[in-house]
């Protein structure tokens, strides 16, 4: 949808930029403008009152709504797309350059702090080189145009209004998906910390109670957090939560991953390689390649291959339960987080120096031209010498300087990926090894197997009886 600005400009570059509804400004970007809501909104006023001879801060009349100064477009999409804010936020950057031209002056912030990512793109509505853009009804079916063919270039097919309203889950409930939280690994947290201050099981169910937890005693004992809507069992939490091992672990002061010899989890995947290996040899299971190029064997079997690998990532890790993997995988959530946020800031500081850097650029390539400049050529460089003098450049000397901070930025950031790459792929590892530990305690992980074998034999008679026919 479009909304035209009649008021200040300021307010609504305000909002958009935001850095609370984009996690910390990774998700902007400009064109012809800084993304720094004061030097944007200065850069915008230059061209607006240099082309239209009106004042940018004009109030509303009293009667009427005055004139258009920019036009706020909203790019919306819906949350069963599951786009990330990555495509989103280049979705739009390619949508506005399509639709206005590489002379427009906009500026992008993808929000992701609701229940659906969108993106706001605030456009001048005069051009660096004086285009005059209007909001009506033909502008908007051009825009909408413009945006489901970028949309289906990447994939996304355009909203289709639904004639019944559909129940979304609440923003609390979205939000603690999307952060991956839980009540379970909350109490795990908190068991932990309590554990080693505590000497009995009561004790620790006493400092749980002082901390806002209801506790259930009886045949099974449960926690509820404060805010939980239900009770969770003890030996839910994991093989290291039951009443019994958080006993001993109080006793000899142990951690989850202390104990010797082979754990339960070692010993269900043992179990389970050994009965995928007989499958394989039986000719039970289908059979999957690891490696296409060979010929298949138990040695060349994908689904032992995936086993035997995250057995050896759990002996190597020394992981003695399930409940412990989740904590590192929270662990590891944490770190990725961190990681994200200062990739976040550093890339915000790389968008303000990269656009300051290519002003001041621009600015010192038009001066050097000396009195032959067009009007619109004076436009700019007043716009960048405005620019300039806000953020303290007045040299080529600082312009080298601006470049070299570039390059340390991006070097960081550089770094800062790779960090975050490896603890990512480490934290999609253990979450594959608890939903492969899951299937093998409840019994799904053989089953399915022999299922999709029977299937596969069942399709092959199908089709032996057609091509019989």
């Amino acid at each position: 949808k479009s909304i035209p600005v009649h008021a200040t400009v300021q307010k609504t570059l305000t909002y958009i930029l935001n850095p609370n509804k984009m996690e910390d400004l990774l998700y902007t970007a400009s064109m012809n403008c800084m993304t720094d809501p004061v030097d944007a909104y200065y850069n915008m006023k230059m061209i607006y009152e240099g082309y239209s001879g009106k004042s940018f801060d004009a109030p509303p009349p009293k009667k009427g709504k005055g004139r258009v100064k920019a036009i706020h477009y909203i790019q919306s999409f819906s949350p069963e797309e599951n786009i990330t804010p990555e495509q989103a936020h280049r979705i739009a950057k390619a949508f506005a350059k399509k639709t206005f031209g590489d002379d427009a002056q906009f500026v992008i912030a993808t929000h992701v702090d609701k229940h659906h990512i969108h993106s706001h793109i605030l456009l001048n509505v005069y051009s660096i080189t004086g285009r005059r853009f209007y909001d009506n009804m033909e502008s908007r079916n051009r825009a909408r145009e413009y945006n489901d063919r970028v949309c289906q270039a990447f994939g996304i097919q355009s909203i289709i209004p639904k004639s019944k309203k559909t129940k979304n889950s609440s923003y609390a409930e979205w939000d603690g998906k999307r952060r991956g939280t839980s009540w379970k690994e909350k109490i795990r947290v908190e068991i932990d910390t309590l554990l080693p201050n505590v000497k009995n099981i009561d004790e620790l169910l006493y400092e749980l109670e002082m901390k806002g937890y209801i506790i259930r005693r009886g045949k099974h004992f449960s926690v509820k957090a404060p805010g939980q809507k239900r009770a969770v069992r003890l030996e839910n939490l994991g093989d290291v939560y039951t009443v019994e091992s958080l006993a001993f672990r109080i006793e000899y002061n142990v951690n989850p991953g202390d104990y010797s010899g082979r754990s339960q989890i070692q010993i269900a995947y043992e179990n389970v390689i050994g009965q995928v290996t007989l499958l394989a040899n039986n000719s039970q299971k289908i059979q999957r390649k690891r490696n296409s190029t060979l010929p298949y064997s138990p040695e060349n079997d994908l689904d032992l291959y995936r086993l035997s690998a995250q057995l050896t990532v759990i002996n190597r890790d020394k992981i003695g339960s399930i409940g412990e993997i989740e904590g590192k995988i929270t662990s590891l959530f944490h770190e990725c987080e961190n990681a994200r946020l200062e990739i976040n800031s550093l890339s915000s500081e790389l968008e303000k120096i990269t656009t300051l850097a290519e002003q001041a650029e621009q600015y010192f390539t038009l001066k050097s031209k000396g009195v032959n400049l067009t009007e619109s050529e004076k436009l700019v460089v007043s716009m960048n010498r405005e620019t300039l003098e806000r953020n303290g450049i007045k040299t080529q000397e600082d312009l080298t300087k601006i470049i070299a901070q570039k390059r340390k930025v991006q070097n960081r950031i550089a770094e800062m990926k790779v960090q975050y790459t490896r603890t990512r792929n480490l934290h999609d590892v253990y979450q594959d090894i608890v939903q492969t530990y899951r299937d093998i305690s409840e019994g799904d992980y053989i089953s399915r197997l022999v299922e999709d074998k029977k299937k596969e034999e069942q399709q092959n008679l199908n089709a032996a009886q057609k091509r019989s026919r």
